[in-house]
């Protein structure tokens, strides 16, 4: 097929790209020194919060205790240490007394109690060698932070008698944004240089390993100054930067390892480099594009949910997924028309081939080519057997248990953690874990009375204070016998939400906003598995046109994912490894880590099938020969399929050396994910899946192939070989 027979459509892409390859990279080069400059201080703009639904009951009540009653909220704690005195020795008291006196006249401090103050038990450690000073810190995420960060250093360690250390809700989180930051930073030091070695390896040629490497710092650069503008309009969770660099990195490699894959097989076959990269676009560079869609399809189900924590991931992921997308189809192709030949420059692995050229089709994946022969060969046996591995791995997630996050994500010598240890070894009822009731409505004495004594009768309540009353609204702790978000805690919020009432109420406190992002969680689940399922469906359709495949790639890929939520639970729930990794387990998952997990690695799973599909589908056009399809897919794809997944998951253990417990879960859970996908189900279980299915996996009925025909893409030469072979039967010796 010449130039001019081609599709205007596809010839004009490939002329616009590669009309001005110098000022497109040069132009690329000014963008991304302008996405430095844009994206430059993201990390301090953005929360360390985000969990909670921000319509739920729990959220609003919150909030309005928050601005009546500021000292029902405190997010600040000094634990007092009176060393081998009592706390109720006289010269502790004093010193204690002084030290809350100065911390209410801190600019930004309200709310500021003690036990000291109050003599609540609760505020007392039962060995009466510790007790509590408790404020708020008013303002944002930011401002919050810049306040701790003035005025802790001259609370923290000896004053007298006592010594003290720091924690609380505003503690944890400013400690969480620092290490995170931090580990990030790590992270990248980590990742950069291993994945250049990899990619080294996988080609042989330096330069063209230098240029994925190029392609996944433009798209995590740019996703960070897209982020900084998002910080103007809306939160973001500081956690969203874990992801951008891991997505940015992995899916450019992998965009990019697919397109120079498939630009040098046209060079060892004789193309010159400007057909070269035209056939590349039409066939590796149509991938691509599906794939990012149905990646970014993944990410976008995020959006769904109320949560701002899980929005962020959505976001950054949506906008490097594209960026990846368009930096591999624009300003690849402009650097392979100006590298020409001299992509395989300083070619590593020269001697080891001796003499033979790079990408030489007639020897390459053979190895790939026997293992796809040998799975069809006992595709019952591989089909059943890597399905029943599979769901056993998965089995553990049965047992998962939902929290919240806590200073148990942070390092266990981390000041914050060890203060919230402590209270909650050795203080009783769970300060700081209690449950708040904000009444409204305007009620006598002996309503507020009568309340209070309903409450105090619920089985799973140790104590409750109050009422304190201001105005019309008034409030009420509520101390459970148990761990501040255990079974117990969550039944005592359904509980009082329940309890009747003279005035309307509202429960809040930790428990109750774990019930209720459970709650908007499970509410909005269905539509969101629905949402990817049916646009995946449809992705696929367009890609294969065949009504089998699509029903196949989303069941595999959603099987793909057993073997990393088994490990969740196993590892991160239950504490095993967990001194090997370096966490405190804290004996439940985050509620929105699951929903994370399944959006990225369905995501990345898809990326990887697409990848295969694609190649599968351009063989069966060819020939028609099914069975010999599936098997030169997996030749041509095996091994970058592989390769790809390594360096991806080299990426996500590098994230997952972060000290922060969820980051770690995310990182390492994700890296098992697509290993698991490249090693065990796209390496076995589709080809044999395929093979069981046979001719019929490319059927579908006369109305979607009609329109597939006229809406559909695949990779390949535009010959209408598709309409040929579904329009008539063929006598084949596959399938």
């Amino acid at each position: 097929m010449t130039e001019v027979d081609r599709p205007p459509r596809l010839g004009g892409w490939t002329r616009f790209v590669t009309a001005r390859p110098r000022l497109s990279l040069l132009v690329a080069l000014v963008l991304t020194a302008l996405a430095v400059l844009a994206g430059s201080g993201v990390a301090d703009r953005l929360g360390s919060g985000g969990w909670e639904d921000p319509t739920a009951e729990s959220t609003y009540a919150t909030k309005a205790l928050e601005r009546e009653f500021p000292g029902s909220q405190p997010n600040l704690l000094l634990l007092v240490h009176s060393g081998r005195s009592s706390v109720d020795d006289p010269a502790v008291a004093a010193e204690a007394g002084r030290l809350a006196t100065r911390l209410a006249a801190e600019p930004g401090v309200t709310g500021v109690g003690s036990y000291w103050q109050s003599k609540t038990p609760a505020l007392r450690a039962t060995d009466g060698h510790q007790a509590l000073i408790a404020a708020r810190i008013t303002g944002d995420e930011k401002t919050m932070g810049k306040t701790l960060d003035r005025m802790v250093p001259s609370y923290r360690g000896g004053h007298g008698p006592v010594k003290v250390t720091v924690g609380g809700p505003v503690a944890v989180r400013h400690e969480m944004q620092k290490t995170i930051q931090e580990d990030l930073t790590r992270a990248e030091m980590i990742a950069l240089p291993v994945t250049l070695l990899l990619l080294v390896m996988v080609f042989g040629s330096a330069v063209a390993a230098l240029l994925p490497l190029g392609i996944g710092i433009i798209a995590i650069l740019g996703t960070n100054a897209v982020l900084r503008g998002l910080t103007e309009f809306t939160d973001v969770s500081v956690f969203a930067m874990n992801l951008t660099t891991a997505l940015g990195l992995g899916l450019a490699i992998d965009y990019a390892l697919f397109i120079v894959r498939r630009f040098r097989e046209e060079l060892a076959a004789g193309a010159e480099p400007l057909t070269a990269v035209g056939t590349t676009l039409r066939t590796a560079g149509r991938t691509v594009l599906f794939s990012s869609l149905t990646v970014a399809v993944s990410l976008a189900a995020m959006l769904l949910f109320p949560q701002y924590f899980l929005r962020s991931f959505a976001y950054a992921g949506i906008a490097v997924v594209l960026l990846a997308a368009a930096a591999a189809l624009i300003l690849l192709p402009a650097a392979l028309v100006l590298l020409g030949h001299r992509v395989d420059s300083l070619d590593l692995r020269r001697l080891l081939r001796r003499g033979r050229p790079p990408g030489q089709a007639g020897q390459e994946g053979t190895a790939w080519a026997r293992t796809a022969t040998l799975v069809m060969r006992r595709a019952p046996f591989f089909a059943l057997g890597t399905t029943a591995v599979l769901i056993l791995l998965g089995l553990p997630f049965l047992g998962v248990k939902f929290g919240t996050a806590d200073d148990r994500q942070l390092p266990s010598s981390a000041e914050s953690h060890v203060v919230q240890q402590h209270i909650r070894d050795d203080f009783p009822g769970s300060p700081g874990g209690g449950l708040e009731v904000l009444a409204e409505g305007r009620a006598t004495a002996a309503q507020y009375i009568a309340y209070k004594e309903r409450i105090a009768a619920l089985p799973e309540v140790l104590r409750v204070d109050g009422p304190l009353v201001e105005g019309d609204s008034a409030y009420f702790t509520v101390l459970p016998k148990g761990e501040a978000v255990d079974g117990p805690a969550q039944r005592l919020v359904a509980d009082l939400r329940a309890t009747e009432a003279p005035f309307a109420t509202k429960v809040t406190g930790t428990a109750a906003v774990l019930v209720d992002s459970k709650h908007a969680i499970g509410e909005r689940l269905p539509w969101a598995a629905g949402f990817i399922a049916v646009v995946t469906l449809i992705l696929v359709f367009l890609l294969t046109g065949s009504v089998l495949i699509p029903l196949q790639a989303v069941l595999l890929n959603a099987l793909s994912l057993t073997a990393m939520f088994g490990a969740v639970v196993w590892v991160f729930q239950d504490g095993h490894l967990s001194g090997l990794l370096g966490f405190t387990s804290p004996g439940s998952i985050e509620t929105t880590l699951p929903v994370l997990m399944f959006c990225v690695a369905f995501g990345l799973s898809m990326d990887y099938g697409v990848f295969l599909l694609s190649r599968i589908k351009e063989e069966y056009d060819r020939t028609g020969d099914h069975n010999e399809a599936v098997r030169h897919g997996l030749q041509r794809t095996g091994g970058l399929i592989t390769a790809a997944a390594v360096i991806l998951a080299v990426v996500m253990v590098a994230i997952g050396t972060s000290r922060v417990t969820n980051t770690k879960m995310l990182g390492l859970g994700i890296a098992l994910a697509v290993l698991m996908d490249a090693m065990i189900v796209r390496s076995l279980l589709v080809p044999a899946v395929m093979r069981l299915t046979g001719r019929a996996t490319w059927w579908a009925p006369a109305p979607l192939r009609r329109f597939h025909r006229r809406f559909g893409l695949s990779e390949g030469e535009d010959a209408p070989t598709v309409e040929t072979e579904e329009d008539r039967p063929r006598v084949t010796a596959g399938g």
